[in-house]
């Protein structure tokens, strides 16, 4: 039966054309955003997956930086332990010189002394933006310093965990710095210098090598938050990032589409005035 008030063709091509018009919108959108999922409107449950990760994301990115800082203080701390090692063994070669009554005593004592000055004068430059390893307080009222190394996100809920990386003082200032060592006056008084200095050496040692321990564990917590800031932007991205190859394709598609539906609509609407024929 034909109508002249209902025109069922026109209408499912009118249906038809709303709907491929909509799905080339969307695919517009995508093109010109590169997200498939750019609002909450879109897919709310993936949106909100994906600010999460983004937020961590971000976070992470944070922490890498402050990692990087906190290396630099503790390599501050390393470089400085070092160099009194260095100069403490140069200490010791200058005390066991002395080992013989042949010796000028005052001249390898002078030498001595101001060695030690020297170790004071490092270990009070030894700092990176006011932290300092190797005296007592690396900061004021603290004997150690520590740096955010990690948040760990708790599956299921909002809530994350701190995890930090503490660095202890190696207290240069109180165990080198101030220990005392014997004036070199003769032999005898030469080789209990050369005692002295050879445990302010193992101390030194020892302490060099702690420092390089934690240096190297930040360092490779700070390379572990880059790579998963990185797999955190990765996964984001593979939730809401449009593939744009599919997106081309599909675009094409639904232009030819919508240039159909418009035909169509088009011959749907004609039909009516095929019921003039019937009145000539």
């Amino acid at each position: 039966m034909s109508s002249i008030l209902t025109n069922n063709s026109a209408m499912v091509a009118l249906q038809t054309l709303k709907s491929i018009n909509s799905s080339l919108a969307k695919t517009q959108d995508e093109i010109s955003t590169g997200k498939k999922v750019a609002t909450a409107q879109d897919n709310a449950a993936v949106w909100s997956i994906s600010k999460v990760m983004e937020s961590d994301q971000s976070a992470f990115k944070t922490i890498q930086s402050n990692l990087n800082l906190a290396e630099a203080v503790v390599a501050g701390g390393r470089a400085g332990a070092e160099k009194i090692q260095t100069i403490l063994n140069d200490m010791k070669k200058l005390a066991i010189g002395a080992g013989s009554d042949a010796n000028d005593f005052t001249t390898v004592n002078d030498q001595i002394v101001a060695k030690k000055a020297q170790i004071e004068a490092i270990v009070n430059g030894s700092q990176i933006n006011g932290v300092n390893l190797l005296k007592t307080n690396p900061l004021p009222g603290q004997t150690d310093f520590s740096v955010l190394a990690s948040l760990d996100r708790e599956s299921g809920t909002v809530a994350t965990t701190a995890s930090s990386i503490t660095v202890a003082s190696v207290d240069f200032e109180a165990d080198i710095v101030g220990a005392t060592i014997t004036t070199i006056a003769d032999s005898d008084t030469a080789i209990t210098a050369i005692g002295e200095i050879e445990a302010l050496l193992d101390i030194a040692t020892k302490g060099a090598a702690e420092l390089g321990t934690a240096g190297k564990r930040i360092n490779d917590q700070a390379s572990f938050v880059s790579q998963l800031a990185d797999s955190l932007a990765v996964g984001a991205g593979a939730l809401v990032d449009a593939d744009m190859e599919e997106a081309s394709a599909r675009l094409q598609a639904l232009q030819t589409q919508q240039q159909l539906g418009v035909q169509a609509l088009s011959i749907a609407n004609q039909a009516p005035q095929t019921i003039l024929s019937l009145f000539r």
